[in-house]
Protein backbone atom coordinates (compact mmCIF):
# COMPACT_ATOMS: atom_id res chain seq x y z
CA UNK A 1 0.00 0.00 0.00
CA UNK A 2 3.32 2.58 -0.15
CA UNK A 3 2.91 2.05 -3.45
CA UNK A 4 3.38 5.50 -6.17
CA UNK A 5 0.13 6.90 -6.58
CA UNK A 6 -1.87 5.99 -9.95
CA UNK A 7 -1.49 8.85 -12.51
CA UNK A 8 -4.35 11.33 -13.17
CA UNK A 9 -5.95 10.56 -15.50
CA UNK A 10 -6.20 13.30 -19.06
CA UNK A 11 -8.72 15.73 -19.00
CA UNK A 12 -11.03 15.81 -21.63
CA UNK A 13 -12.07 19.54 -22.91
CA UNK A 14 -15.22 19.45 -24.28
CA UNK A 15 -16.44 21.25 -27.46
CA UNK A 16 -16.47 24.83 -27.32
CA UNK A 17 -19.74 25.99 -28.50
CA UNK A 18 -19.08 29.15 -29.67
CA UNK A 19 -22.80 30.08 -30.11
CA UNK A 20 -23.50 34.21 -31.39
CA UNK A 21 -20.32 35.39 -30.20
CA UNK A 22 -18.28 35.16 -33.65
CA UNK A 23 -21.31 36.85 -35.08
CA UNK A 24 -21.40 40.13 -32.81
CA UNK A 25 -17.75 39.82 -32.84
CA UNK A 26 -18.18 40.25 -36.70
CA UNK A 27 -21.03 42.95 -36.12
CA UNK A 28 -19.00 45.07 -33.81
CA UNK A 29 -16.17 45.19 -36.04
CA UNK A 30 -18.62 46.08 -38.97
CA UNK A 31 -19.86 49.22 -36.17
CA UNK A 32 -16.03 50.02 -35.57
CA UNK A 33 -15.42 50.16 -39.03
CA UNK A 34 -18.68 52.93 -39.52
CA UNK A 35 -17.00 54.93 -37.01
CA UNK A 36 -13.95 54.87 -38.47
CA UNK A 37 -15.40 55.83 -41.92
CA UNK A 38 -17.62 58.72 -40.42
CA UNK A 39 -14.62 59.91 -38.86
CA UNK A 40 -12.71 60.22 -42.41
CA UNK A 41 -15.66 61.54 -43.71
CA UNK A 42 -15.53 64.48 -41.48
CA UNK A 43 -11.75 64.51 -41.50
CA UNK A 44 -11.77 64.89 -45.06
CA UNK A 45 -14.53 67.58 -44.54
CA UNK A 46 -12.71 69.77 -41.72
CA UNK A 47 -9.63 69.44 -43.72
CA UNK A 48 -11.26 71.50 -46.96
CA UNK A 49 -13.81 73.49 -44.82
CA UNK A 50 -11.42 76.60 -44.37
CA UNK A 51 -9.22 76.27 -47.49
CA UNK A 52 -6.67 74.05 -48.97
CA UNK A 53 -3.69 74.31 -47.57
CA UNK A 54 -0.74 71.83 -47.60
CA UNK A 55 -1.19 70.79 -44.04
CA UNK A 56 -4.57 70.11 -44.34
CA UNK A 57 -4.49 67.93 -47.63
CA UNK A 58 -1.44 66.18 -46.15
CA UNK A 59 -4.00 65.25 -43.02
CA UNK A 60 -6.58 64.72 -45.38
CA UNK A 61 -4.46 61.94 -47.10
CA UNK A 62 -3.09 60.57 -44.29
CA UNK A 63 -6.70 60.48 -42.81
CA UNK A 64 -7.61 58.53 -46.09
CA UNK A 65 -4.37 56.37 -46.10
CA UNK A 66 -5.45 55.00 -42.46
CA UNK A 67 -8.86 54.83 -42.83
CA UNK A 68 -7.86 52.11 -45.99
CA UNK A 69 -5.36 50.17 -43.85
CA UNK A 70 -7.95 50.04 -40.81
CA UNK A 71 -10.70 49.14 -43.32
CA UNK A 72 -8.25 46.16 -44.29
CA UNK A 73 -7.89 44.92 -41.48
CA UNK A 74 -11.26 44.93 -40.38
CA UNK A 75 -11.68 43.00 -43.54
CA UNK A 76 -9.57 40.52 -42.86
CA UNK A 77 -10.80 40.17 -39.51
CA UNK A 78 -14.47 39.28 -40.44
CA UNK A 79 -13.47 36.86 -43.44
CA UNK A 80 -12.19 35.39 -40.35
CA UNK A 81 -14.72 35.62 -38.44
CA UNK A 82 -17.06 33.62 -41.00
CA UNK A 83 -15.78 30.48 -40.59
CA UNK A 84 -16.76 27.80 -38.76
CA UNK A 85 -13.79 27.59 -36.16
CA UNK A 86 -12.30 31.24 -36.01
CA UNK A 87 -8.70 31.98 -35.73
CA UNK A 88 -7.70 34.38 -32.61
CA UNK A 89 -6.55 37.75 -34.04
CA UNK A 90 -2.97 37.82 -34.66
CA UNK A 91 -1.41 40.15 -32.54
CA UNK A 92 0.30 42.16 -35.58
CA UNK A 93 -3.46 42.76 -37.04
CA UNK A 94 -4.40 43.88 -33.46
CA UNK A 95 -1.36 46.26 -33.51
CA UNK A 96 -2.09 47.76 -36.45
CA UNK A 97 -5.75 48.31 -35.82
CA UNK A 98 -4.78 49.91 -32.78
CA UNK A 99 -2.03 51.91 -34.58
CA UNK A 100 -4.84 53.39 -37.47
CA UNK A 101 -6.83 54.22 -34.40
CA UNK A 102 -4.16 56.26 -32.16
CA UNK A 103 -2.63 57.49 -35.32
CA UNK A 104 -6.72 58.71 -36.60
CA UNK A 105 -7.06 60.37 -33.16
CA UNK A 106 -3.89 62.26 -33.79
CA UNK A 107 -4.96 63.59 -36.99
CA UNK A 108 -8.27 64.73 -35.89
CA UNK A 109 -6.14 66.61 -32.84
CA UNK A 110 -4.11 68.53 -35.58
CA UNK A 111 -7.03 69.18 -37.26
CA UNK A 112 -8.74 70.47 -34.51
CA UNK A 113 -5.99 73.01 -33.40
Amino acid sequence: MTGAPPPPAPVRRPQRDPGLQPERTRLAWRRTTLASTVATVLAVKTSLHHGRTAAGITVCILCCALWLAFLTVAHRRIRALASHRPRTLAPRHATAAVLCTVAMAVCAAALIV
